[in-house]
């Protein structure tokens, strides 16, 4: 007797259909903008990792230096002390007290980028930044480009006319450059007059002068911190997630939300400059190794020892205002602004 399987009678696995992929909540504009915030948060955390890489790549490599490399590097931060104490003198000109913070910021910048240290705190005391009241809207200024050269005026006319028609005639890389130039500073002010906004907004929903309670107060003060150093470092990615803390992106317009995600997708290609940079750029740190490797230490360390020699000396100059002075227009003469 023949017995009927009925399982026989299902069909195969890939004839079964499959059940459509639910569609992500919300508008167009409201789905961009969740997706630009993803992929800005993706950046800025490779962009932390990589640079912790780095750091510690670099401390490795000095580390094999040896104890010239400590040399310098508590030279340097011995440099701290004394220049922001001369920043409160009040001994010194607006002009010479940019040069002393220039200092400290070129400073900080060598510690960091050359032996991994952690300078951030000094980079967001003197670093420069922008300040909260002034004018972002303010067109910007073009650089001048270079003067033409003077005719030859022993020319005849008509070459000397051929001449300068050359000097005007721009070339199609020169054109190219100009029109990316200009596409950079209409982003910049996009992007300055999005933070703007949200800077403006936050704040009215957020300053401490708005309520009476001293405990609230002292949460919208410290609020208010996050926000401002958020809006002087551009960091519109900051100011929507504080944002998002009191006005969902659901209940905001589209049409603000759409100017939103443009920014976040400038800010993108920022942070992937950044990237690039830290990949492939001076500031880049891959080491290399074997033969080499030793042969760069040998050098480095007679260049390490000549360098703690002259922070030493640098250390004696900067006690004294009148000697810091004289440092000051020493360095500004030789065209340095840094240490």
């Amino acid at each position: 007797m023949n017995l009927h399987n009925p399982l026989t009678d299902l069909p195969a696995a890939n004839q079964l259909p499959t059940p459509a992929p639910n569609e992500a909540p919300g508008t167009p504009a409201q789905r961009a903008f969740r997706e630009a915030v993803a992929q800005v948060e993706g950046l800025r955390q490779r962009l932390q990792e990589l640079r912790t890489e780095q750091a510690e790549a670099r401390r490795r490599y000095w580390q094999q230096v040896g104890s010239a490399a400590e040399t310098v590097v508590q030279a340097r931060e011995a440099l701290f002390a004394p220049l922001e104490n001369a920043l409160l003198l009040g001994y010194f000109s607006r002009l010479e007290e940019q040069q002393i913070t220039a200092l400290i910021v070129g400073n900080a910048r060598a510690l960091q980028d050359r032996f991994g240290e952690d300078a951030a705190e000094m980079l967001r005391k003197y670093a420069p930044r922008r300040r909260v009241d002034e004018d972002d809207e303010q067109p910007s200024m073009k650089a001048p480009g270079p003067a033409p050269a003077p005719l030859d005026p022993t020319l005849p006319p008509h070459e000397q006319a051929a001449a300068a028609a050359r000097a005007r005639r721009k070339t199609k890389q020169q054109k190219a450059e100009e029109a990316a130039a200009q596409a950079a500073r209409a982003a910049e002010q996009q992007l300055l007059s999005n933070t703007k906004d949200l800077y403006r907004q936050l704040a009215r929903t957020h300053h401490p002068d708005l309520v009476q309670d001293k405990t609230t107060q002292q949460h919208r003060t410290q609020l208010m911190q996050r926000i401002t150093e958020a809006y002087e470092a551009n960091d519109l990615y900051t100011l929507l997630q504080l944002l998002s803390d009191t006005a969902p992106a659901s209940a905001t317009d589209d049409t603000v939300l759409s100017r939103y995600t443009q920014a976040l997708q400038q800010q993108q290609q920022e942070l992937k400059q950044q990237l690039n940079e830290l990949k492939y750029g001076d500031n880049g740190f891959s080491g290399s190794t074997g033969k080499k490797r030793e042969q760069e230490i040998r050098v480095i360390k007679r260049h390490l020892r000549a360098e703690a020699e002259y922070l030493a000396h640098v250390l004696r100059l900067v006690q004294e205002p009148t000697d810091l002075r004289d440092l000051l227009r020493e360095l500004a003469a030789e065209g340095h602004t840094s240490i």
